[in-house]
């Protein structure tokens, strides 16, 4: 066993130190905004900007004769690296702003925000200034984009995650979308920034202030959810054309943003033709038609009761976190099915964390076929799906990554329990955590309360949840295997 060579960390160096590039100039737009208002804040993102930047510097300087060429073994490494290291530098606005955070509550914070999970420490948002709030939906939208760009691009490449599906025999969705990789990097920008300015608008002519119009615009789109209210979005129900609105680009943030570039090329009902869009939406018609029958039987208006379920539901299905109202309230048939519907997730390719429904969907494939085998004895049936077959790699891949989805799911719940917490919050944090969705079930952990008040060890073990899930379980267990480390 050996550790990289220089020669292999030299490039992962460099890579990182140009991440933290961008994160000091993610903090130049609260900086700017505090700047502007003469707020104590200002000093916390000059402080954050200058450690920053010198330590970008330093690793760019060690590094500066290196070409950018990254094997695999190095990029497994780079992938949870960055994602660390971008949450950690990202934390610094928080424990030196007005917020004094500590170092626990503060990278629990940035961990859940470009993970884009959205559970939170804070109470008083209202109170935060400007400038944090709008560094909390940046951290937010990056990490949306970051998400994106790692489940097309890098994953992969790896062997990892749901894009694999589709770069199997000779369908690599990305040569069919555009001739180069920098080609479709740049279009899936530009999709996501149109949107997000879509989001924004809406949001502002929907009567939002500008700076809750750009935040909510922000992190519907990286579903994300997090709002500038401790009550989330619950302080717009009376408002429900914004939580519709609302819905609807948690909707758009979880759908694969590739087949937005092919819509966007004139390739007309590329979305409905999608198997994993068709299912995606059909789940969703049919868990909120059932939810709202549930609410309007026990006394509910019909239209509010669709309103609250339609938007809280796509929210915990596109892991958004979002919350309009306290849902763990609505009685026990509704409890349940928002804990079942924290394991869904939204797309492959998408900015929304979960399971995905291709692996559902992959699921129930093979649970038919297994069946049909066990009726007909001698018969051989195709695993096809999306109109391609299915290889075994792809099918292999489904069964390690759901055994080990749920085995990191029990095991963190079972650490959250030893260190105290009761079963529902355990079991619901952990699950809340690996799923990205954000907040959990019970009465200190649940859509009405949040994460503060646990122990700090519990919301290290949470931040570990929340990166694994992000990065698609394996890419990290993968690092403690010792035949990774053989020469």
């Amino acid at each position: 066993m050996r550790l990289l060579s220089l020669s292999e960390w030299l490039p992962v160096v460099r890579v990182l130190g140009l991440l933290l590039c961008v994160v000091a100039l993610m903090m130049l737009a609260p900086l700017l905004v505090l700047l502007g208002e003469a707020d104590a804040d200002a000093s916390a993102f000059l402080i954050s900007l200058g450690i920053t930047l010198g330590s970008a510097a330093i690793m760019l300087t060690v590094s500066r004769k290196v070409e950018l060429q990254l094997k695999p073994r190095a990029m497994f490494v780079l992938t949870t690296l960055s994602w660390v290291l971008v949450s950690a530098y990202s934390s610094l606005p928080l424990i030196f702003g007005a917020t004094h955070l500590g170092v626990t509550d503060a990278v629990f914070e940035s961990v859940s925000a470009i993970t884009t999970t959205g559970s939170t420490v804070l109470s008083d948002i209202e109170g935060l200034s400007d400038g944090l709030k709008l560094w909390r939906g940046l951290m937010q939208w990056v990490g949306g984009i970051g998400i994106i760009v790692m489940a097309i691009a890098i994953l992969p490449f790896l062997k990892v995650g749901g894009m694999r599906l589709f770069q199997t025999e000779s369908s690599d969705w990305s040569d069919k979308v555009l001739p180069r990789a920098g080609g479709v990097a740049k279009a899936i920008g530009l999709v996501y920034v149109g949107l997000t300015l879509l989001a924004i608008v809406c949001y502002w002519l929907g009567g939002m202030h500008w700076l809750d119009a750009l935040v909510h615009g922000m992190t519907s789109l990286a579903t994300g959810g997090f709002s500038n209210y401790d009550s989330s979005m619950g302080v717009y129900s009376d408002r429900p054309y914004l939580l519709w609105m609302a819905s609807a680009f948690m909707l758009l943030g979880a759908l694969p943003f590739v087949l937005f570039i092919r819509a966007w090329q004139d390739q007309t009902g590329v979305l409905w033709r999608d198997a994993q869009v068709r299912g995606f939406l059909r789940l969703l018609g049919w868990v909120i038609a059932l939810l709202t029958l549930y609410r309007v039987v026990n006394g509910e208006a019909i239209f509010t009761a669709l309103t609250q379920v339609t938007f809280n539901v796509i929210s915990v299905v596109t892991t958004t976190g979002y919350a309009s109202d306290d849902y763990s309230a609505w009685g026990p048939f509704a409890v349940v099915a928002f804990f079942y519907l924290t394991f869904v997730g939204g797309c492959s390719g998408s900015t929304s964390g979960g399971m995905k429904i291709f692996r559902l969907q992959i699921g129930l494939i093979m649970l038919g076929n297994h069946l049909r085998s066990l009726i007909h004895a001698n018969g051989v049936f195709s695993q096809r799906y999306n109109g391609r077959a299915l290889p075994d790699e792809v099918v292999r891949a489904v069964i390690a990554f759901s055994f080990f989805f749920f085995i990191t799911i029990g095991g963190l719940a079972l650490a959250l329990s030893f260190i105290g917490l009761d079963l529902i919050t355990a079991v619901t944090g952990a699950a809340t955590a690996v799923t990205n969705v954000g907040p959990g079930l019970g009465e200190i952990i649940g859509p009405a309360g949040n994460f503060s008040s646990l122990p700090d060890s519990a919301k290290w073990l949470l931040c570990i949840g929340m990166l694994m899930g992000r990065l698609e379980i394996l890419t990290v267990l993968v690092l403690f295997s010792p035949s990774f480390w053989r020469k």
